[in-house]
């Protein structure tokens, strides 16, 4: 599965902000071939924004978090992925589905992300078990399925952390149900108390292991990752990255996340890692 390494970001703006997509891709001499950005089960179908990211050549990527964050919401966290599997939401997946199969190409759909952390309301951390997850991730995609969306690719992600607490086999929707693998991963340098700084290789490197134990044949996507200012070189970093996934086999890409948030991820927080990105992209394609 050896290819060319695909570049995509996430931008605060999203995919409907031109001039911030097209600022990245200025910065790094290279137009994103991904763009991924979030929705919540309170957000209609993003049509506008999916031809957005296709009229700029690019493939998007929909984070779609079930969870209702976008206003005052009546469910208890974690409540939505039980009633899922219940059928409870077919009418609003229903309409997604819809949507999404009349898209002008594939859309890469990243359903409830990062299960095996603590974060999130959906996950291990917060009470959800493995089989309810894989249930409704089982219910959501036979949805998606019996209507007619096959350009739906489905992208499975945890987290690169926690891979030990939580075996992923456990939470694997199974590969007629999975067409990418995904994971997330970020290097926090010292911005926190008591973190470190950590190279790519000690970040994903059990996690991607454990993906190719999951299947050997499936293209993996690094579909969120950032590196912090704080604790050490961010351009030197990035071309450690770059490198280690130009070496792996199975993945095809990867994500940056392009937002100041906990601390500015950007790759434009300097020109140096602007700079060590473009340079590195360029020596993975030569």
């Amino acid at each position: 599965m050896a290819g060319k390494l695909r570049f995509g970001v996430s931008t605060q703006g999203g995919p409907l902000a031109a001039r911030e997509l097209a600022e990245v891709g200025d910065a790094v001499g290279m137009a994103p071939e991904f763009v991924l950005w979030y929705e919540d089960f309170a957000s209609p179908p993003p049509t506008p924004k999916i031809d957005a990211v296709i009229s700029r050549t690019a493939q998007p990527v929909i984070t779609w978090e079930p969870r209702l964050w976008r206003g005052e919401s009546a469910e208890p966290p974690g409540t939505i992925v039980d009633k899922i599997k219940f059928g409870c939401y077919d009418e609003y997946l229903s309409k997604w589905a819809d949507e999404l199969a009349g898209a002008r190409g594939d859309v890469l759909l990243r359903f409830a992300h990062e299960f095996n952390g603590t974060w999130y309301p959906w996950s291990a951390g917060a009470g959800t078990s493995a089989e309810d997850y894989v249930s409704a991730w089982r219910h959501v995609h036979h949805l998606f399925h019996e209507r007619g969306a096959t350009n739906v690719r489905w992208v499975w992600a945890p987290d690169a952390g926690p891979v030990d607490e939580h075996s992923l086999t456990r939470w694997y929707p199974g590969d007629e149900c999975v067409d990418v693998l995904g994971i997330d991963g970020y290097n926090w340098g010292t911005i926190l108390p008591g973190s470190r700084w950590t190279g790519p290789t000690e970040i994903f490197g059990r996690g991607l292991a454990e993906l190719r134990r999951l299947c050997d044949t499936k293209p993996i996507l690094v579909t969120e990752v950032g590196c912090a200012e704080a604790g050490g070189d961010k351009a030197e970093w990035i071309g450690e990255l770059v490198r280690m996934m130009a070496g792996e086999p199975q993945v095809t890409g990867f994500i940056w996340f392009h937002h100041d948030k906990e601390t500015d991820w950007r790759l434009t927080s300097t020109a140096a890692a602007a700079a060590a990105m473009g340079a590195s992209l360029s020596e993975a394609a030569a």
